[in-house]
């Protein structure tokens, strides 16, 4: 039998989206008879994923074939579709730093991964090793489908859409799709009874319209009224509720963007997001991920790997099968370059939105003007995304320190300079800047 496709899978070694990708190929009846590569630079724990599959494939006789390999461009090569979702190690240990370091000046971040200082230099560090992989890409296998999962979301694929603008990449996010459920339970309607649309740029996103689509009607009203109540109920430290409440309220559309992350473009976000519950929620996101990496270690050591190849919830694979199959179907939320999608924001930008799968990609659906007050936030962050990326094109240290100082959460620019002095220092290993 001919094979159909080589799907590579670059940051394979993460136990949790090796598996999980993998996992979500094995079981698509759609890809039966492609090639799985796994592709990771730390050898060990990518041998781990590489035996938890191959167990997988065997046990249950399924038509895929294996490959796995330290070598980028051996894995590239032939690719149809590539998943990639690196980060700079040690992760947690750069998160906290990211934030530390610029609160020791002053800077009123609320976190510190895609907005904010800490935001900064989580791209100055981890967007040239992307950059690297898509320059590869684009000399191995230039037809290839990108998918990305990696963050900052909207400045690394803006990076890539100025360095490798031939590439075919979207990037993906589940904040929208596990918000969603709550929309049904405040309207007590069943989702499927929603018609929703939402939009913005990664962690900084809103729901623009929403209707009841048994009674073609907008349901928006009866959300601005109930929604504060309900979301007042929710104890669960991944929501913060006060900031989405505070949106709602003052500019009239409840942001999707459920956690922390919201907070960190909007200078003032510091005041109004509930600063303890942030703290908790990393906290609880901390100790689950690494609880859950020792288990799914364990587990792995333990000859029950094969187990552990399930299906993840994400979109990678849906999408996939969507091109393949010229489906048309409809994805809720995706990230791709602002071609005229919100028409009151620049262009050179990379926006998320609703798109319709085909066999030629992904083609975003317009959502038109935005809400006049949260087009003015997404503009500022549009300015500093600009600034980041250009610094990192070309290398410049004076142009990245011109994007912090554009940051909203900047208010002293003297610490600032102190601040992004440290910073550099201590990322000198990963930053290269003249």
């Amino acid at each position: 039998m001919t094979k159909k496709e080589k799907i590579v899978i670059i940051g394979a070694g993460s136990l949790q989206f090796g598996l999980g990708s993998a996992g979500s190929i094995i079981h698509s009846d759609i890809l039966k008879g492609s090639t799985i590569s796994l592709h990771d630079i730390n050898r060990e724990n990518l041998d781990l994923v590489t035996q938890s599959c191959r167990e997988a494939i065997e046990q249950k006789k399924l038509d895929f074939d294996l490959e796995s390999t330290v070598d980028r461009k051996k894995a590239l090569k032939d690719a149809t579709f590539i998943i990639n979702s690196i980060e700079v190690p040690p992760r947690f240990e750069w998160f906290e730093k990211d934030y530390e370091i610029p609160r020791k000046y002053g800077n009123k971040q609320v976190m510190g991964e895609n907005g904010g200082p800490g935001g900064l230099f989580h791209s100055l560090r981890v967007i040239p090793p992307i950059l690297e992989i898509c320059e590869d890409v684009d000399k191995i296998c230039p037809d290839t489908f990108m998918i990305n999962y990696s963050n900052p979301m909207s400045r690394i694929c803006l990076a890539i859409k100025r360095k490798v603008p031939s590439l075919k990449i979207v990037g993906l996010c589940h904040e929208f799709p596990d918000f969603a459920p709550h929309y049904s339970k405040i309207l007590n309607t069943p989702l499927s009874n929603l018609e929703i649309r939402a939009g913005g740029l990664n962690h900084f996103g809103v729901v623009l319209s929403i209707r009841y689509i048994d009674k073609d009607k907008d349901a928006y009203p009866d959300l601005r009224e109930k929604a504060p109540e309900y979301l007042s109920t929710i104890k669960e430290p991944i929501y913060d509720v006060d900031l989405i409440k505070y949106i709602l309220e003052k500019f009239g559309y409840i942001p999707y963007t459920q956690d922390s992350h919201y907070g960190e473009y909007i200078s003032w976000g510091w005041e109004k997001a509930n600063i303890q519950g942030v703290r908790d929620f990393y906290t609880f996101y901390k100790r689950n991920t690494l609880l859950n990496g020792r288990r799914l270690l364990r587990s792995i050591k333990g000859g029950k790997g094969a187990r552990l190849v399930a299906p993840d919830y994400e979109r990678a694979i849906p999408i996939i099968e969507g091109i393949i199959t010229d489906s048309n179907h409809e994805e809720a939320s995706v990230n791709l370059p602002n071609e005229d999608v919100i028409t009151n924001i620049p262009r050179d930008l990379v926006v998320e939105c609703p798109a319709i799968v085909t066999k030629k990609g992904l083609k975003a659906i317009k959502l038109g003007d935005y809400p006049k007050g949260l087009a003015a936030l997404i503009r500022n962050q549009a300015s500093v995304q600009d600034l980041v990326v250009e610094a990192i094109l070309k290398k410049s240290k004076e142009i990245a320190f011109q994007a912090l100082l554009l940051d909203p959460t900047i208010d002293n620019a003297s610490k600032a300079e102190e601040m992004f002095e440290e910073m550099l220092k201590i990322n000198k290993d990963y930053i290269d800047l003249q």
